[in-house]
Order: structure tokens, then sequence, then C-alpha cells
């Protein structure tokens, strides 16, 4: 049971959210249960077909309890830290004796390689001391320590030990004295953002100004003449950390320090990266009420969500920079899409819900974690696709190096291996992003069934959630405030949703009245017994992409509900290039129990080209024919799970 405070809103009351849903309650439980202890054996290095992590054994290393050289990426230690919050939130949700156990004694071991002023980097301690902060841009020693103060704060709030925060405290207080804008200080600011949005976390938590103040820096005197990271280039002799060899230039763009914060307007550079520094801009903007900076997050959201957003909430084009590219650039069979990056894209669109209540951010919130997040982990919680493509030919991706990133089954661990314990964090703390209370307006973002524990005015209320998504669109949420007392509840109205009903204690009300900003506020005097029904329905849609968006033109892509779809060559035989669906033509519906754990799965007709009847050799002057065939497709998050097969989103439309 989650008894922790979450703050919700800017000035909203405290919450506390219990998860108590058949889908995700089954995620969850998979964290907890398989993925979490998945980890903790490869953060040790003791699952044989992974690669290795390093992680646990370079602490070992800079602990001085064993002999050996630094393994894995520079920035080994982060993939720890995330490990160690995915534990606090799962310690929030379920105590365990045993995961604490192994918790504190990984603690301890960072406590021992913790330095004497505070500093805590394994790579820096064991390969290079003499080189702390002389690459920034590179080397994500402040990105570590921003997840490891994630991960501190979630475990203090778990349990209410205070080894890990003190620790990072320290570590905290030592970043302070070198970074700053006074005199004798580094004016710099990392390349991997992450700290920043930890900063503001921890001034939450401590109420610490300092803390607020060195977040407020570091996203300020990025982007600011003369840039600090073409400084510190020179001055290393313009050299790659990653290469050894010198470089011919430095893009400011990948890692958005291009320009101050506040003057850029399209996302471009590293999406993580990018998504990340939204993130704590938003939470900055909402403490500080600075409107420049939250006018920049509007301007940048806007860009991303309309113009560079997949349709399966992923974010990143090209696999070279993990970069955004330009507007309506989204190749699906190239495509980098990270679930880091969507999952950063979860964290801004939270924070943009807690700043004001717009029903945009929590659609692609939902888009995101339904297809691009969920679907980059295998059923069996031990395997995982950092790049997650729209478009899959199993051949190309192993033979073509241009789609070599691409991947047609999940692996069991990375050389970075960044996104599975993003995963674990994120869904271990899911019950934080489905509702904000605004005024004495609770906000329902996210319809997953939960238990909500709130003030709401001056009135203690408790609401129940109970929701059949994503196979059905049914919600109901009982009320029941400690005393009769006017406030409202706000419900999203999904902008997939057509028809949309709701009934308050058996009447019907009207959608149309009282609607903001893609909510229904149902504001009266409310009573314990009170019941809010919603029936959202679920038919399936054909969705089209922007004329502009050249990957999509003449095709078609199949969504209900949440849930985007997708043909496999499991289901639909292949080549899939062959298949089209046909213009107009109806669905069908089917629950079908028998894959992998049960899914609505969606048939149409459609038509296949004649490979058997083709009569030219590499190209003919006669057109193949086509036979007709009934077209299968299953939910997104589901594909790869049956085995190495083709894979597609987007599907060519026929007239017939």
């Amino acid at each position: 049971m989650n008894t922790k405070t979450i703050q919700s809103g800017i000035k909203g009351s405290p919450q506390q959210v219990t998860i108590q849903d058949d889908f995700w309650g089954r995620y969850i439980r998979l964290v907890q249960d398989v993925v979490i202890p998945y980890q903790y054996e490869a953060l040790h290095d003791r699952v044989p077909e992974a690669e290795p992590s390093y992680a646990v054994s370079n602490f070992e290393i800079a602990a001085g309890r064993k002999k050996g050289e630094f393994g894995g990426m520079v920035f080994q230690d982060s993939d720890l830290a995330k490990w160690l919050e995915a534990v606090g939130y799962s310690l929030s949700i379920k105590p365990d004796s045993e995961l604490e156990r192994q918790a504190d004694e990984l603690i301890d071991l960072i406590g021992e390689a913790q330095q004497v002023d505070g500093y805590l980097n394994t790579y820096f301690t064991i390969k290079e001391p003499e080189k702390r902060w002389t690459n920034l841009n590179e080397c994500h020693e402040l990105y570590c320590a921003g997840h490891f103060i994630e991960a501190a704060i979630a475990y203090y709030e778990a349990t209410g030990k205070r080894k890990l925060l003190d620790i990072m405290c320290r570590m905290v207080d030592y970043i302070d004295s070198v970074f700053g804008p006074e005199e004798g200080k580094l004016k710099g600011y990392d390349g991997h953002q992450e700290i920043e949005l930890a900063l503001v976390k921890l001034y939450r938590l401590t109420g610490d100004e300092k803390y607020l103040k060195l977040s407020s820096f570091f996203i300020d005197e990025r982007g600011q003449a003369p840039y600090f990271l073409l400084q510190e280039w020179e001055k290393r002799g313009r050299s790659s950390f990653w290469s050894g060899t010198k470089t011919d230039s430095l893009d400011l763009k990948y890692n958005q320090s291009h320009a101050p914060v506040r003057e850029q307007t399209v996302a471009v550079g590293h999406s993580v990266r990018a998504v990340y520094m939204y993130t704590a801009m938003a939470d900055l903007a909402a403490i500080t009420g600075d409107e420049e900076l939250y006018n920049a997050c509007v301007r940048l959201w806007n860009n991303m969500a309309d113009k560079q957003l997949y349709i399966t909430g992923g974010i990143g084009s090209t696999h070279i920079g993990e970069a955004f590219t330009f507007d309506y650039d989204l190749p699906n069979d190239t495509v980098y899409a990270e679930t880091c990056a969507s999952i950063g894209l979860i964290f801004f669109a939270q924070r943009m819900l807690r700043l004001r209540p717009d029903a945009q951010y929590a659609d692609v919130m939902e888009r995101a974690l339904y297809n691009n997040v969920l679907g980059s982990m295998a059923q069996d919680g031990k395997h995982y696709f950092y790049v997650n493509p729209l478009e899959v030919w199993p051949q190309a991706c192993s033979c073509n190096p241009d789609k070599h990133h691409v991947k047609s089954e999940r692996q069991g661990w990375f050389g970075c291996s960044c996104c599975p314990p993003n995963v674990a964090r994120l869904l271990t703390s899911l019950n934080r992003f489905i509702y904000t209370t605004h005024g004495d307006t609770l906000y329902t973002h996210l319809y997953i069934g939960s238990e909500v524990v709130t003030e709401l005015g001056d009135t203690a209320v408790t609401i129940h959630q109970q929701s059949e998504f994503p196979w059905d669109g049914t919600v109901t949420m009982k009320v029941n405030p400690a005393a009769e007392a006017e406030f409202g509840i706000a419900l999203r109205i999904p902008s997939w949703s057509k028809g949309m009903e709701i009934r308050v204690n058996g009447a019907a009300i009207s959608i149309d009245e009282s609607v903001s900003h893609g909510y229904r506020i149902i504001r009266r005097t409310w009573k314990a017994g009170d019941v809010i029904e919603a029936r959202v329905p679920m038919e399936v849609h054909r969705i089209y992409a922007h004329p502009n968006l050249r990957a999509d033109a003449h095709k078609v892509a199949i969504q209900r509900g949440p849930l985007v779809y997708c043909l496999e060559g499991a289901d639909n035989g292949e080549p899939l290039s062959s298949i089209s669906l046909s213009e107009g033509g109806a669905f069908t519906e089917t629950f079908d129990e028998t894959l992998l754990g049960g899914a609505v799965v969606v048939e149409g007709s459609g038509s296949r080209i004649d490979q058997q009847g083709w009569t030219g050799g590499l190209y003919g002057t006669v057109k193949a024919s086509v036979e007709s065939v009934a077209v299968k497709a299953v939910p997104y998050y589901l594909w790869g799970n049956r085995g190495s097969g083709e894979m597609k989103v987007w599907i060519p439309e026929d007239k017939a």
C-alpha cells in the first residue's frame, strides 16, 4: 500500500494514490517479481546471455573492495541509480525485506566509493581522477549525479532511510562548490541534462533554496555566449572522449546548447537530453512563475507533438545522435524512438499538466505509455528494445548497415543499458501520473484503476476509480468526501474518443457543458457514495498522417482506444510489403485470450500481391496480380513476442 505523499499541481493538495488495475497491475507486478530481480542479477554480471553491465563491479573497485579496471560506458553508474529508484517506488507499493536488504548493501557500497570531498563517480575515481569536470560535454558526471539524487529521494520516501540521501546531499554540496556564477567557479553545465530536474526534486523534498538555485543556474547558463562547451572543447585540444582523436567541429544543437533555453523554438538534437531538459524547465516555471520559461516549454512541446511525434509516442527519428531531425521527417524503418526518450516525454507531459491542465499533454502521455514504452519490454520482463521501430524487415536489420540499430527481437541487456531500468522506475511510479489537483478540482488524466486520497478545498476526499482500459471504455469513480462539500472532478475527453458519455448517480450529464481544455469538469456538492460512470467508445479508427509526412503517404494506421495496432508476419505471412488494406472496409474486433495474456485483435479486408504469379525478372512490364485476403492486426506493444519476423504499423490503402 502506497502511503507516501505525492505532490500534484503547482499549489494543489498532496495526494496518496494506489493503483488497483487489472491491466497495469499485471505489469507493475511483473516489474516487482521479475524485472527488478532480473536487473539486480544483470547489474552484478550474473546473466550469462546478457552483455555485462559492470555497474556493481565498478563501485566495488572504486570502494577498494577489489582490484580491476573500469568497465562499460562512462555513464555506467546511472544504471544502478535507476534500479535503486525503481526499488524505492516498488517498496512504497509493497514492502520486501529481502529487496530492501539488497538495496541497503548496495547503498553501503556507494557510500564507500564516495570520495572525501563528496565526489561520486566510478569512472573518474578509477580511471582518470585528475580529469574531473574537464569534459562535461561527453562524460556525464552531472547526469549520473542526477540519477542518484532521484534514487536517493525515492528510497528515502519509501523507507525513511537517509543514507543514500545524505550521500547525495554531500555530492550536491560539492557540486555547488564547483559550479555557479560566482568568481572562481565553473560557469558550465552537463552535456546530458538530468541533474536539473533531480535538483528540483531535492529542493521540493528538503526546502533548501540552494538546490533550486543550482538547478536554475544550469538551465539559465545553457546556450549562453561565450559557449562553455566550445571553450571546454578547445581547452582539451578539440579531442573526443569517444574516439580519442581531434574533431573538426562541435554540434551544440546535439545537447540543446546552441541558444539560451528561453529562445529555443524547435526540438533539436539528442531526444532524451531534450525532454529531460524540458521537464526541468517546466518544473522551474511551476515554482518560480517564470512566464518566459513556461512559454518556451509550450513552444517546444507544440513543435514536438505536432510535427515530430510518432503515432506510437516515440520521438527521435535518426540513430545518428539519437536525435530529432526536422519537421515531419518520421521514417518508419530507420526510426530511433528510444525508450528513454518516450519516458522523458511522459515526464515532460506530467510537468506540463502540473502547470496547467490541458488534455493534449495527457493524450501524448497516454500514447507514449501504452505503445512505445510498454512495447519496449517483452512479456517475460527480461528482454528489451532500445529502439522502437514502426516497420521491421529482419534481414534488412542484419544486412543493411543503415538499419543495424533496429532489432526484430528484444535483447537481454545492452552495453548501454539505460532503457531497462528506466522502464522499471516509470512503471513502479505510475501512480504519480494519473491525477493532478488544481484549486479544488481533481483532474483525471489517465483512466487507470486506482484509489486517490486527497483534499479538495478544505475537504478530505477518497475516490475509487475502476477502469476497464484499454480493452473496454467503461470507467467508474466512487466519490467519498469526509463531509458533503462542493468541489470539482474533471474527466479527460480522450482525443481518440467519439461520443463519450458521462452519468452522475445514474443521470446523464452533457459533455458539451463545462468543458475546459479537453476536460469535462463536474462541479457540484458531493456526498459519500456518489458515483460517476463514464463510457468511452473503443471503436477501431483509421488514422492518416499529415500530407507533409512523406513516409506515411497513401498509408493508414489502425488505432483502437489508446492502442496503436500493427501487422506481424506471424499472422499475415510475409512479405508484409505486399499487403494493402481496403479503403472503407469494415473491421471486426475479437478478444483473443490465447494472445500473450489476452488482447483485442482487429481484422479487416485487404489484398495481397500474388508473389507466385509474377512472371518477370527483377523488373517487368506487367503489373503483378492481387488476391483478396483477411488482414489481422495486434496491439503494437505486443509485437516481437512470438519470434523474429516482419512488422509494420503504416499500411498501404487501396480504393477497392
